[in-house]
C-alpha cells in the first residue's frame, strides 16, 4: 500500500484528528494589546484591517475594533516559494506520523522526501519516536490544517474559507503523495505578499472571536472551529514572520 493509500484510508476510517478525534486547543490568555490612534499607521495595514472587520460583521462574528493592524508589505518577511514548499511537506508528513504512519513508511518517506534537514527539532523528535504518545499524535495530526494553509498559500488550493471545517485530508495527502520534493516545489506558485496579509488579518480577528468566547464560556460565534483557526493562525503568522519567531517557537496572540 502506497503512502496516499495508506492514508485516504486511515482518513475515512478515523477522520482528521486521530484515533479519538480532534484535540482540545492549547490554553491562551489574551494579549491585551490595543489599537491606539491611527495617527502614523500606514493606510495600507488600516484598509486590511477594516475590510477584516466588514466581513466579520457580515458573517455575524463579532470582533474588537481595538486590536492593533498587522504588518504591511513592506514589513512583512517575504519567505522563498521553496522554504514553504519544503515546510509544507514535513507537515504533511508529520500529519500522517500522528495519524498513525507506520515506521517503514515514516523511514522510506524520510528519505526519499530527503526531509530530515528541513524538520524542526520538535518535528524530528515526534518522527524518531517509535512510540508516540496519544497527545503528540493528535497535536501532530492537527498540522493537517497548517499544511492546508500554507497549500493555498502555494496555489494547490483555491481558497481558504470560513474555518469552520476541517481541510480535504485525502487531497492534501495527495499534492505530496502524487510529487517528488523537486514537483511539488517545481508546481507551487506563491501567492503576493498582499494576499497572504489579507489572510493573516482576517485569521487573527477570527482566532480573538473565538478565544473572547471560549475565556467567557460562550459558544464558539458562526460554527467557527477552534482547532482549525488556531492552525491556520499559527502557519498564517509563520508565512509572514510574525515576531521573527521560528516554526516551534510561533505564537498565535490575539
Amino acid at each position: 500500500m502506497g503512502f496516499f493509500d495508506w492514508l485516504k484510508s486511515k482518513t475515512q476510517a478515523q477522520g482528521t484528528g486521530g484515533a479519538d478525534g480532534p484535540g482540545t486547543p492549547k490554553d491562551f490568555i489574551p494579549s491585551g494589546r490595543g489599537l491606539g490612534e491611527n495617527r502614523g499607521i500606514p493606510a495600507e495595514a488600516v484598509d486590511r484591517k477594516l475590510r477584516s472587520e466588514r466581513l466579520l460583521q457580515a458573517q455575524g462574528v463579532p470582533f474588537m475594533a481595538a486590536l492593533p493592524v498587522i504588518d504591511t508589505a513592506s514589513e512583512a518577511l517575504r519567505r522563498s516559494k521553496e522554504e514553504v514548499a519544503l515546510r509544507t511537506l514535513c507537515l504533511l508528513f508529520v500529519a500522517a506520523k500522528g495519524k498513525g504512519l507506520g515506521e517503514e513508511l515514516v523511514e522510506r518517506l524520510l528519505e526519499s522526501y530527503e526531509l530530515r534537514p528541513h524538520l524542526t527539532p520538535k518535528e524530528l523528535a515526534f518522527v524518531l519516536d517509535n512510540s508516540p504518545s496519544q497527545p503528540d499524535r493528535i497535536q501532530f495530526t492537527w498540522r493537517h490544517e497548517a499544511a492546508w494553509t500554507l497549500l493555498w498559500a502555494l496555489g494547490f488550493v483555491a481558497q481558504l474559507g470560513k474555518p469552520t471545517q476541517i481541510c480535504d485530508v485525502p487531497f492534501a495527502a495527495s499534492t505530496m503523495a502524487e510529487r517528488t520534493t523537486s514537483q511539488f516545489i517545481e508546481d507551487a506558485e506563491l501567492r503576493p505578499i498582499a494576499d497572504i496579509l489579507d489572510q493573516a488579518d482576517l485569521i487573527y480577528r477570527y482566532h480573538w472571536a473565538v478565544r473572547n468566547a471560549q475565556i467567557k464560556g460562550l459558544r464558539v460565534p458562526a460554527d467557527l472551529d477552534p482547532g482549525v483557526t488556531e492552525e491556520r493562525h499559527y502557519a498564517l503568522n509563520w508565512l509572514i514572520g510574525y515576531n521573527e519567531q521560528a516554526w516551534d517557537d510561533v505564537t498565535t496572540d490575539t
